[in-house]
């Protein structure tokens, strides 16, 4: 597609020559032939590049710059400077953020290769200012919320692998708003139209997690009744989103990794192989180090879906997002609950800041939902919070209990089951139950944890004696 060029120049000859190298390369020449001139032309429509020289009459190379810059016209601005200029013609580029600077006679391949570039250029600052008034310099992308710098990065990187196909890992605290993260990349990018497909990891049973990711035929297992197509096939041409990767088993994440070489995945029970166009978004709250220590994610997995990787902040590292993101809960749930409340009070609002938010965005959902309930209309005041909340400092994470406070005795004949059952239940005293940061501790899943505690908690079967009494 021909790009529009502005030429500004005072020499008519100049301007007539580069007016016809321009048209060669198969773009649209407008001229101008100072800077008021080339404003005023400018005013009746956009171009995609601006070459312009320095000494002029009336207004001159550095004005005319300078008054773009001031516009904020963002159109690449080449320099076309004359022998001795070239140490202005630098600090231009520099000060008054042209695009680049080239030296008269101006050779028509270096012009060309330069113009495509400038072409190049214009383009992604035209896409990042759309996706900017998509913004509405309000802190909003999608259902995201937040002016915060953490989050601003955030939207960043949204928005560039956004267009793309390639696979996205999130990584954040439990909360955080990865799976939100994940269906903004889904409807910003060409797969908008088709199918988001979302499984969490750590919900599914070992034994149906391979048939929710891949399906499978009918009377492939006691239970399939009815052939069954798989999330894969579910999200085809669309965006798949594993939650919780680092809870899917080893054997499991070994198919999956097939699946994501070939493109194709095979029902269980089923002997053909079934194309599939699908892009993977995965999410962990675990940090990848110690993922990895404890052999929870495949590294060659890892590396397949880790293309490009967005860190979610915690709450309480953009607490200046509090304001806003209580502001569209709140709109939401007037919505959901019939609810007629407008707004904070400062105490309220100044409580919650000073919260620690261990289970960040999701806790503050819950709180505001409460406050709005008992509320009912108008100002959310500190009463409507639950009761004692904020009273005392909250640490930023749960704490690692002491090991020197794990303490078991052990008797001898003791059998190795019930040594390690005792330790479970006593790691789960020391972290007060929370049994995210018990398996933690342990070294094992949370789902590991949950079967054990159903081992420990089930009732031992009652032996029947040989020989009946006498």
């Amino acid at each position: 597609m021909a790009a529009r060029i502005l030429i500004v120049d005072d020499d008519e000859r100049l301007r007539a020559g580069l007016s016809e190298m321009v048209t060669a390369m198969g773009h649209i020449a407008e001229t101008a032939c100072d800077g008021e001139d080339a404003l005023e032309k400018l005013g009746n429509g956009s171009v995609d590049v601006i070459t312009t020289d320095l000494m002029m009459p009336r207004m001159d190379g550095f004005q005319f710059l300078r008054a773009l810059l001031e516009r904020g016209d963002l159109t690449p601005a080449i320099v076309l400077t004359g022998f001795g200029s070239m140490t202005q013609a630098i600090s231009i580029v520099h000060d008054l953020q042209a695009f680049w600077f080239l030296e008269k006679p101006v050779q028509p391949g270096v012009l060309a290769t330069l113009l495509e570039r400038a072409i190049r250029h214009g383009n992604l600052l035209k896409e990042t200012e759309r996706l900017q008034r998509q913004l509405g310099y309000q802190g909003y992308l999608m259902d995201l919320v937040g002016t915060s710098l953490p989050m601003r990065h955030v939207y960043s990187l949204i928005q560039q692998v956004a267009p793309s196909s390639a696979s996205v890992l999130i990584t954040g605290e439990s909360g955080t708003g990865k799976e939100m993260v994940a269906n903004a990349i889904h409807k910003l990018s060409p797969r908008a139209d088709r199918p988001f497909v979302a499984i969490n990891c750590a919900a599914l049973p070992e034994t149906l997690m391979e048939s929710e990711l891949f399906g499978h035929e009918k009377g492939s297992f006691t239970d399939a009744v009815e052939r069954r197509a798989g999330c894969f096939e579910q999200a085809h041409q669309g965006t798949l989103f594993l939650d919780e990767i680092g809870e899917m088993p080893l054997s499991t994440q070994a198919k999956l990794l097939r699946v994501l070489e070939d493109s194709s995945v095979r029902r269980i029970g089923g002997s053909t192989e079934i194309p599939v166009d699908v892009r993977v978004i995965a999410a962990t709250n675990r940090a990848v180090d110690v993922a990895f220590k404890e052999k929870r994610i495949r590294e060659d997995l890892y590396y397949r879906l880790n293309v490009f990787h967005i860190a979610l902040p915690p709450l309480r590292h953009r607490k200046e997002d509090l304001p806003a993101l209580a502001q569209a809960m709140i709109k939401e749930l007037n919505g959901k609950h019939g609810t007629r409340v407008t707004d904070l009070h400062p105490d309220t609002l100044e409580a919650l800041t000073n919260y620690m938010w261990p289970g960040n965005i999701r806790e503050l959902r819950n709180i505001l939902e409460r406050a709005a309930i008992v509320a009912n209309e108008g100002t959310v005041m500190p009463g409507h919070l639950p009761r004692g909340f904020g009273s005392a400092a909250q640490p930023e994470a749960p704490a690692a209990p002491d090991k020197s406070e794990i303490s078991l005795t052990v008797h001898a004949g003791t059998e190795l089951r019930e040594i390690e059952n005792a330790y479970i239940l006593l790691t789960l005293k020391l972290t007060r139950n929370n049994k995210r940061r018990a398996a933690e501790i342990l070294g094992i899943s949370v789902r590991t944890l949950h079967n054990r505690l159903a081992q420990i908690r089930e009732p031992e079967p009652i032996e029947e004696p040989e020989h009946a009494p006498m």
